[in-house]
């Protein structure tokens, strides 16, 4: 599959079929390693879970942080209990892969993560990104027994897609913004100057 062709074709997927094979989730591990890193310092570590126990609780830490402090799209108690409900059936039937670092390295860690999701789309696979912050971040980093030194980036749920995606126009969350409005030459400048 071509780059472009990769880059235009990946979605964020939150109902998955089935998970990757172990060949698939070494190949897109392997992809992500690949990714650039501030002085080569590559300060990622990788945990694949399998175990149902620590997968429910990563998904209801989840679930609870979204509860407790909803995007300000969901509008009303009733649209951030569905919201909290779905982000914690997206963990199933997806294999599970934790995203590590070394504390203050973060940055680095998502040009790996970006490589990971477009191998996904190049196996034919789908990825959704779970994040974490405050409390919930450290609980999901108890979960997955990351020592003094390192915390959670993110979690990578990957598998064959059970849906299309939001499609890029007419996305439910949020236009699109016009193509080369964002880009600016020597410096920056506000809409219409």
């Amino acid at each position: 599959m071509d780059l472009y062709e990769a880059i235009e074709k990946r979605r964020t997927i939150r109902i998955f079929k089935s998970g990757a094979s172990e060949e698939q989730l070494r190949k897109i591990i392997l992809a992500g390693t690949k990714a650039p890193s501030a002085v080569n310092r590559q300060p990622w570590e990788f945990i694949i879970v399998r175990d149902q126990k620590i997968i429910n609780q990563l998904s209801e830490i989840k679930y609870q942080q979204t509860r407790k402090d909803p995007p300000k799209r969901a509008k009303g108690a009733d649209a951030v209990e569905k919201l909290a409900n779905a982000q914690k059936a997206s963990f199933r039937n997806a294999s599970i892969v934790a995203v590590c670092n070394i504390v203050e390295w973060e940055r680095s860690v998502w040009l790996c993560i970006q490589n990971m999701s477009l191998a996904a789309v190049a196996e034919g696979l789908g990825s959704g990104i779970v994040l974490y912050w405050g409390e919930g971040k450290k609980d999901a980093g108890r979960a997955l027994g990351l020592p003094e030194g390192y915390e959670l980036t993110a979690i990578l749920k990957i598998g064959e897609p059970g849906e299309e995606g939001y499609p890029r126009e007419n996305n439910p969350y949020a236009e699109r913004r016009p193509e080369f409005s964002w880009l600016h030459v020597d410096k920056f400048h506000e809409a219409g100057t």
